[in-house]
């Protein structure tokens, strides 16, 4: 099995580290292509246009100056372009919960997302900051993977990755929740005001709001999350609006 990791903190990030730990328990045949600092937040964006600098760092081993996305394209369409492609991308583990609003914004599911434009399962991995880490770890999460990978034709509907949040202490039971609200990026500061020009930043941090069920209260039970995601997501409207809405543009 071909097990291609990527993650939005930095190839040199820890948890990029469990994360080849773990696939290196399942196969020989692991890559590594991460970006080459932190990208929090670059959601599924792609470089288009503009040079995207590859640096091998050993074997199997590549860092990407693109976003978390990128190193994904540039795996497909360089790397991986005359052979054999990954069986499973995985990103993360993510340094940091990636719940509510999250789905949209992170780096981490971004990669899974991007992962099954190209047809791969894919599975995006966070877990809580100041995590007890333990010599462990690295174990349980790839018989997780490992059951996952066992049971893919249940989860990996084209379109479709799994998204986990693993809880501070390892081994923990796995619970499905709802998905809850936890807004980051509530505010702004101001940095520094010249004139007409006026430097913000966007602190770190958010609320942990929770409400039974979701997310973060299943996190604080101690329970790893998991949600299976897709990319197009439609509500379709109803029939009596669009007949409306055809009726008046007549």
């Amino acid at each position: 099995m071909r097990i291609l990791i990527s993650n939005d903190d930095g190839i040199e990030a820890p948890g990029i580290a469990l994360a080849a730990k773990a696939a290196s328990l399942l196969s020989d045949d692991v890559w590594v292509v991460a970006p080459d600092g932190k990208r929090t937040a670059a959601g599924p964006s792609l470089t288009v246009a503009r040079p995207i600098t590859m640096r091998r760092l050993g074997e199997r081993r590549f860092s990407c100056s693109g976003t978390p996305a990128d190193c994904i394209v540039t795996s497909m369409g360089w790397l991986f372009n005359d052979g054999k492609k990954p069986d499973l991308v995985v990103g993360g583990v993510n340094d940091g919960r990636n719940v509510g609003e999250d789905l949209a914004y992170s780096g981490t599911l971004g990669i899974a997302r991007e992962a099954t434009f190209w047809g791969i399962p894919a599975i995006g991995f966070s877990r809580v900051k100041e995590a007890n880490v333990r010599e462990g770890d690295a174990a349980w999460l790839a018989r997780f993977i490992e059951r996952l990978w066992q049971t893919r034709s249940e989860w990996a509907m084209e379109g479709h990755w799994l998204s986990v949040n693993l809880p501070a202490d390892l081994p923990a039971a796995i619970a499905q929740p709802t998905i809850g609200r936890d807004k980051i990026a509530r505010k702004t500061e101001i940095v520094r005001e010249n004139g007409d020009e006026i430097e913000l930043i966007v602190p770190r941090g958010r609320a942990h709001s929770s409400r039974k069920g979701d997310e973060n209260s299943l996190i604080a039970e101690g329970f790893a999350t998991m949600n299976r995601l897709n990319w197009f997501g439609e509500t379709q409207l109803g029939g009596a609006f669009m007949e409306g809405l055809r009726a008046a543009t007549k």
